[in-house]
């Protein structure tokens, strides 16, 4: 018998049928006498519905209020998968992130878990009980609901699985594992059967929408075995202890496999970045960070950074990218401390993307900035930005060039099917 916690994404919930078929995956699970807990997102296109309630209601909306509006759409699936299943004969029943509870901090929209008391859950999963949890939300100390960002169900489900000490995390999606690249662009990536937490936390960290970051990071930390699978197989498909989906693993257990390394494991792509220039800055001791401080102290993560040369007249140009979901609130901040920072024209673009190659192969290999540089350049793409770690380079393009760029690198790299 073994502990598993199984997730579903939003395009797995989306309407009573798919979360019957949800029903049919949860219940052959603990058929095989597993203790299960299934961690559930939002119906596709109800997180997004909601937060467009909150800016139409106020674009600087409280955060605190927001977490209150878009925790609703995981609590509606997470009572309705338990209600299905009650009605294929199982015991299930809900547990909302107050009732478990799941403590957090109360940096609302993008709270991070301190604890989770397991307590009840694990008597009830113990009795035979099938939990459904709420991902995305938690509690802070002073009773009020948050969430933890786009893609937060992911970090719970592991959250959780760490917590109960789980056997695995069962991450299921509309894809039947990690790829080289998102297949709807490049028909010929290929699916990796292994992909160390490392290589999967950057890709995630850049854009692939497999996993979210701080799930994969959190995985990594407590050693939580992930496998990422599909849930739209047939009633023949074997069970999730032998389909071949994607495991998330040590780079030592890969090292070991059969698995054969490449140089790049893959080429992600995001096009919710948003790129702001702040023109005529001080170029003195101090500048940058008057920039940056107010930033990180409303918790907006900054990606890409340029500073350009000084000249003569002891000014340059600043220019850095942060998620499009906070532009309002960055470009609200930088305004508030004009006189402050001293800039004199805050330029926002919104029509960009960011194109990464990613890979542990790249640690001992060079020449891997120079093929996508110039790759990109035979074919007229041009790089606004760039930014690299030990196994990844990042570059900023004009969004129309998004598909263009990723079949480009996908063929320089070697990484199309045969």
């Amino acid at each position: 018998m073994a502990r598993i916690v199984m997730k579903f994404g939003g395009t797995s919930m989306a309407g009573t049928e798919r979360i019957r078929r949800v029903a049919q995956l949860v219940k052959r699970q603990a058929e095989r006498g597993d203790e299960v807990a299934v961690v559930v997102s939002a119906m596709a296109g109800d997180t997004d519905r909601l937060v467009n309630f909150c800016r139409e209601a106020n674009a600087l909306y409280d955060p605190a209020e927001y977490d209150v509006v878009v925790a609703a759409g995981e609590q509606i699936t997470a009572g309705l998968l338990a209600i299905t299943l009650q009605a294929l004969g199982c015991e299930a029943r809900s547990w909302l992130g107050w009732q478990m509870p799941i403590h957090t901090d109360d940096a609302h929209a993008k709270a991070r878990i301190g604890s989770i008391d397991t307590d009840d859950l694990l008597a009830s999963m113990k009795a035979g009980n099938i939990a459904v949890i709420p991902g995305f939300q938690g509690l802070t100390d002073n009773n009020r609901v948050t969430t933890l960002g786009r893609g937060g169900s992911d970090t719970s489900a592991v959250a959780v699985a760490a917590a109960v000490k789980a056997d695995r995390c069962d991450i299921y999606t509309d894809v039947d594992g990690v790829y080289t690249t998102d297949p709807r662009i490049v028909a010929r990536a290929r699916k990796l059967k292994a992909v160390t937490y490392e290589e999967m936390l950057e890709l995630a960290s850049v854009g692939s929408k497999v996993l979210q970051t701080r799930s994969v990071g959190l995985a990594m930390k407590e050693g939580v075995r992930v496998q990422v699978l599909s849930s739209f197989v047939d009633d023949s498909a074997p069970d999730a202890d032998s389909i071949p989906g994607t495991m998330i693993v040590t780079d030592a257990e890969l090292e070991n496999s059969q698995v054969e390394r490449q140089l790049i494991t893959g080429i992600a792509h995001d096009k919710n970045e948003a790129k702001i220039t702040l023109t005529r800055v001080p170029d003195r001791p101090g500048a940058v960070a008057n920039i940056f401080t107010p930033l990180a102290d409303a918790n907006i993560n900054v990606d890409m950074i340029i500073q350009n040369v000084g000249r003569d007249k002891g000014e340059t140009d600043v220019t850095f990218t942060c998620p499009q979901a906070d532009l309002a609130r960055c470009t609200d901040i930088l305004e508030n401390r004009r006189d402050a920072i001293g800039y004199n024209r805050l330029i926002p673009d919104t029509k960009v993307a960011k194109i990464s190659v990613v890979g542990v192969g790249m640690k001992s290999h060079a020449g891997v900035a120079s093929t996508m540089f110039s790759s990109l350049a035979d074919r007229k793409i041009n790089i606004q930005a760039i930014s690299t770690s030990e196994i990844k380079v990042s570059v900023l393009i004009d969004e129309d060039e998004t598909e263009l760029a990723v079949r480009v690198l996908h063929t320089a790299y070697g990484l199309d099917a045969e």
